[in-house]
C-alpha cells in the first residue's frame, strides 16, 4: 500500500455527524473486491439526484450541486473534516476503499467506529480523532475560506494549519510504522519472507511425509 509520510491539500468539511458506511458507500457497490473503482460512488445517495448501480456511467446521473463533494475545489481535497462517530453502521472495507479512491488520505474527526477506524489504518489511510473544541475550530478555518489546506506530518504526529499553528494528534506506534512504511497486514508477512522459506526448507528436512 502507499506509504503515509507527509500529506497536504484541500480539507473538504463534511458537517454531518454520525455518517455510516452505507451513506460513503452504498450496499449495491460491495459486489465488487477489486478495491479500485469506488471514488465516483463514494457518498453516492448524496451526490447524485437519482439511483446508482455498479457500471453505471456517472456522467449521465442528475449531480447534486448542493453536496460539498461536488463543488469546487473540494472535488481535489485530500482530507476530509468530518463530526462525531464517523464511519459507523455495518463493517465494510469498502468504505474506505471509496475514500481512497476518491482521492482521501486522511480523516480528521472527534471519533471513529471501531471497525472503520482499523480499517482505515490497513488500507493506509490515517484516521485522526481530535477533541470536538479543536475540530469545531477547523470547522471554522474551512468554511471561512474555500480550498482551506492542512499538513498532516505522520512522524512528528502534527497538522500545520495554514496560520503555522501546530495540532498534535496520537497514534498507536505500530500503526504510525506500518503507514510510513507502507506496510499492510500482507506487506508486514512478506517483511519475514526469508524466516518462512527457512522454515519450510527445516521443515522438510524434519517431517518429510509432509510434503
Amino acid at each position: 500500500m502507499e506509504k503515509f509520510t507527509t500529506v497536504t491539500g484541500i480539507v473538504a468539511p463534511l458537517d454531518r455527524p454520525n455518517v455510516d458506511t452505507d451513506a460513503i458507500i452504498p450496499k449495491q457497490y460491495l459486489k465488487s473486491i477489486k478495491r479500485s473503482g469506488f471514488g465516483p460512488n463514494a457518498f453516492d445517495d448524496w451526490r447524485y439526484l437519482d439511483p446508482g448501480e455498479p457500471d453505471m456511467d456517472n456522467r449521465s446521473r442528475r449531480v447534486n450541486k448542493d453536496f460539498v463533494l461536488n463543488q469546487q475545489p473540494y472535488e481535489q481535497a485530500v482530507i476530509l473534516l468530518a463530526r462525531e462517530n464517523f464511519g459507523c453502521g455495518s463493517s465494510r472495507e469498502h468504505a474506505v476503499w471509496a475514500l481512497e479512491d476518491f482521492g482521501f488520505r486522511a480523516v480528521i474527526a472527534p471519533s471513529f467506529a471501531d471497525i472503520f477506524f482499523n480499517n482505515s489504518f490497513k488500507n493506509g489511510m490515517l484516521p485522526i480523532a481530535l477533541d470536538a473544541n479543536v475540530v469545531e475550530d477547523l470547522f471554522n478555518k474551512v468554511n471561512g475560506k474555500k480550498g482551506y489546506q492542512l499538513t498532516i506530518d505522520l512522524a512528528s504526529q502534527k497538522i500545520i494549519t495554514e496560520e503555522g499553528d501546530e495540532i498534535e494528534f496520537d497514534v498507536d506506534e505500530f500503526r504510525k510504522y506500518c503507514l510510513l512504511n507502507g506496510l499492510d497486514d500482507i506487506g508486514l508477512t512478506l517483511n519475514h519472507a526469508d524466516d518462512i522459506r527457512a522454515y519450510e526448507e527445516q521443515r522438510k528436512q524434519s517431517a518429510p511425509w509432509l510434503f
